[in-house]
């Protein structure tokens, strides 16, 4: 479901990164196929000075589909930046896809907290976000980060996702998958 970055996953994913639905709100614009190129290398050199986590998100087939990052780390928080193509919409992958990536951020990566500043405009990434049983909004709790990201003219939300709280998350699956399978045998 989800892979590291690499040059050969270009091809398939710029064309689901450049559909109207899908480009407004994808971080890395490329306005080419052969500048997706260069932005996809130069995430992957970035991730190899620690300055970022990117992934490919994989279809059930293996086929690229979209991307999930966390950019901008500081002391172990950073801005997680998500997009599917438009096929893809609607059909559980982003769930899926954050689940797994915060699994590997906050459980291999040392990451303490994600932050996703998703534009007031974008309605269908807060209603995502807002459906997170492990996210909360922060735009009080971060008043100041909030005004500093709102400053550029464009209008955000802020929401934070704890290690804590997504541990407590993961723990609670756990413990109910474990119940219906004693219930099941």
């Amino acid at each position: 479901m989800l892979k590291k970055r690499d040059l050969e996953e270009c091809q398939a994913l710029y064309p689901l990164m450049t559909h109207s639905d899908v480009f407004p709100f994808v971080r890395q614009k490329a306005n080419s196929y052969e500048e997706y190129l260069f932005l996809t290398k130069q995430t992957m050199e970035a991730e190899e000075r620690g300055e970022l986590i990117s992934r490919t998100i994989l279809d059930e087939w293996q086929n690229p589909i979209g991307t999930i990052s966390l950019y901008d780390l500081n002391d172990n928080i950073g801005f997680l930046g998500t997009w599917l193509g438009k096929p893809y919409h609607g059909k559980g992958y982003n769930k899926l896809a954050k689940e797994l990536f915060f699994s590997e951020a906050f459980f291999e990566l040392n990451i303490d907290t994600i932050l996703m500043r998703i534009r007031s405009t974008n309605i269908r990434s807060l209603k995502a976000a807002e459906k997170l049983p492990y996210a909360i909004s922060a735009n009080e709790a971060r008043s100041n980060l909030l005004q500093t990201l709102n400053s550029s003219g464009t209008t955000y939300q802020l929401f934070e996702i704890p290690k804590d709280l997504f541990t407590l998350y993961t723990l609670r699956q756990t413990t109910e998958k474990s119940t219906n399978d004693l219930r099941e045998a």
